[in-house]
């Protein structure tokens, strides 16, 4: 018998929950290694559990070496540094991942009342809210700038093909008069060849 088909979306009985978020979770892991080993990639992974636990991988660098390269890289490539400038106001992802870091340590160390732990929770929705918002804006910013970009394009091809035909058609008359000297000179070659005889 086939498997059947899971439902996304929140499981609602806990030790269920649990016992899928370990079982992903450890899938998850898994296919990173995976993915790092088969293709001589670098991985960074992060997930952080309902409870607050957080679990990280990283293949063969450190989670901080990765991290600076990916900014670095965002930072020497034109289109992602236009992005960057427009985002500068925000933090960067091992700011947040630091962030996310202390808040889970104090947590767990000072045995945190619920009321903390939910406004930790709606402080990260919220900023997962804020980061959504700005990457849709940034990537509408993205697609409108190909959009003109396309336009420009399509106004220089229209005006390029106009000047093609132009072209052409100077090109024709001139081709005419050549192709057919005889007719303007008005002397039939067979009278011409007689007269050699």
């Amino acid at each position: 018998m086939g498997r059947r088909k899971v439902e996304i979306k929140r499981i609602e009985d806990k030790i269920s929950r649990q016992v899928t978020f370990c079982k992903r979770r450890n899938g998850l892991l898994e296919k990173a290694r995976q993915l790092s080993i088969l293709c001589e990639s670098s991985v960074a992974l992060v997930i952080v559990s309902s409870t607050g636990k957080l679990y990280s991988f990283s293949s063969g660098e450190s989670m901080a070496k990765i991290l600076s390269r990916v900014e670095i890289q965002q930072a020497d490539d034109p289109e992602t540094s236009d992005l960057a400038e427009k985002g500068m106001n925000y933090l960067s992802q091992k700011e947040l991942l630091e962030i996310v870091q202390c808040k889970l340590e104090e947590a767990k160390s000072d045995n945190a009342s619920i009321d903390f732990l939910k406004s930790l929770e709606e402080q990260l929705k919220t900023a997962l809210s804020v980061t959504r918002d700005r990457k849709t804006e940034l990537m509408m910013d993205f697609v409108k700038t190909l959009q003109e970009k396309e336009k420009l394009l399509r106004e220089e091809n229209q005006i390029l093909t106009s000047q093609l035909s132009k072209m052409k058609k100077s090109l024709k008359p001139e081709g005419a008069r050549v192709m057919s000297p005889e007719k303007s000179s008005g002397k039939n070659p067979r009278e011409t060849l007689l007269l050699l005889k």
